[in-house]
């Protein structure tokens, strides 16, 4: 059985923003910080009742029980917000606050959780504290792991996370799900909060190997969450959760014993999850009912590609052209290095050398890393010195690491 040490930060990763999305729905969102803090004392409660009486029975619900208690402690106690919740709440001077119930059943938790996603995914939010937002609310994570997760420090997210929360009040953003219309116009934010969220853990820069593969976990949890709600069951919606199933499959092949970064063309096919895999390709089953085809679909449908380790022409080719119809519909800079990677792949590196010169400057060590993959085996003197650019702009030790290893094997 666990200890309090260790269960603690276990159910704080797990019951953190549960409750906290109750107690918010029922303060509302302007309050949100009254909810982490009620929640927050009620963990360190039970870090001292814990460590001197022992865990409870069922430790879940008795930290349900003390939340709902300090919840009304609180509107007992603090006049002024009582007098600013009441009318929220509906309360007559007569009523009993003890009266006032929290409702912590499955579905009222999915829902708020639900609705506190739209609500911080809402445009006027930036995304990278839609990101900040999404990790401390709904997916439970601490500062220190949020300011690791950024390579950034405490401070810096807090006044992120002070300023989104701002916003959030300035605006009168009310946690409830919008209007089905509003609904459909938002959905593409959520899905791209979603998306980032994911990135921001497979292509950390951070060391912290748990707290990535957490990152990616919750992001495809949140998915999964929209994918069980009628009005966002949609096809860009489960095109989205296949693509985070493919490229999560693989993340256990991505490092070796030594946390050395291991390339796609190296990795251990027996390490990838085969049941990821599976379920990556239901959702992009389901993902194909209906006439909407969207970056999600396309990426996808790369990844699911890339879940088979032949290396064939024929591969590459059906890659190159998923490329190009996702340049269409969404063009960027990293999907044009990636396109013309495939082209090489498919078509070799004189036909792609043609296209990269036509990229735009890139001041990133993916830019650079191509191009000395390009010239490798034509011009060894030049692709050495593009890999040393991609050395000199690379972010991370793994990477460096990588790249060294390269230029080392050019003679």
């Amino acid at each position: 059985m666990q200890n309090e040490k260790e269960l603690i930060p276990h159910l704080f990763r797990r019951e953190f923003s549960k409750m906290v999305t109750v107690i918010s729905k029922l303060f509302g969102l302007q309050h949100i910080e009254v909810a982490e803090d009620i929640v927050s004392e009620t963990f360190l409660i039970a870090t001292e009742t814990w460590g001197m009486k022992g865990i409870p029975p069922n430790p879940t619900a008795w930290l349900y029980a003390v939340a709902k208690n300090k919840t009304l402690e609180y509107l007992r106690r603090d006049k002024v917000f009582a007098e600013k919740v009441g009318p929220a709440l509906a309360l007559a001077e007569n009523t009993n606050i003890q009266s006032i119930t929290l409702d912590f059943s499955s579905q009222n938790i999915n829902d708020s959780q639900l609705q506190m996603l739209f609500a911080i995914c809402d445009p006027i939010i930036p995304a990278e504290a839609q990101i900040g937002l999404a990790l401390r609310i709904l997916c439970g994570f601490g500062i220190d792991e949020i300011a690791e997760a950024f390579l950034s420090n405490k401070e810096t997210i807090n006044k992120r996370l002070y300023r989104a929360r701002e916003k959030l009040r300035e605006t009168k953003v009310k946690l409830e799900m919008p209007g089905e219309q509003e609904v459909s116009a938002r959905l593409d934010n959520v899905l791209h909060a979603i998306y980032l969220l994911f990135n921001e853990g497979y292509y950390s820069t951070t060391q912290n190997k748990i707290l990535r593969q957490d990152m990616c976990v919750e992001a495809l949890r949140l998915g999964v969450m929209l994918a069980g709600y009628g009005k966002t069951n949609l096809p860009q919606t489960n095109a989205l959760i296949a693509l985070m199933c493919f490229h999560a499959s693989r993340f256990n092949a991505r490092q070796d014993s030594n946390d050395v970064v291991v390339l796609y063309a190296d990795q251990d096919e027996a390490l990838w999850d085969k049941e990821l895999i599976r379920q990556g390709n239901r959702y992009l089953n389901i993902s194909a009912k209906g006439s909407v085809i969207s970056s999600y679909h396309l990426e996808a449908a790369i990844a699911q590609l890339h879940s088979k380790k032949d290396d064939t022409t024929e591969k590459w080719e059906a890659i190159l052209q998923l490329y190009n119809r996702l340049l269409q519909i969404n063009y960027s800079p990293a999907v044009a290095v990636n396109r013309t990677f495939a082209l090489y792949k498919a078509r070799g590196a004189a036909e792609a050398i043609i296209e990269a010169e036509k990229l735009p400057a890139q001041n990133n060590h993916f830019y650079f890393t191509l191009l000395g993959e390009l010239y490798k085996d034509i011009d060894t003197m030049h692709a050495k010195a593009q890999y040393q650019k991609a050395y000199a702009l690379a972010k991370t030790e793994k990477e460096k690491s990588v790249l060294s290893l390269k230029i080392k094997a050019i003679k």
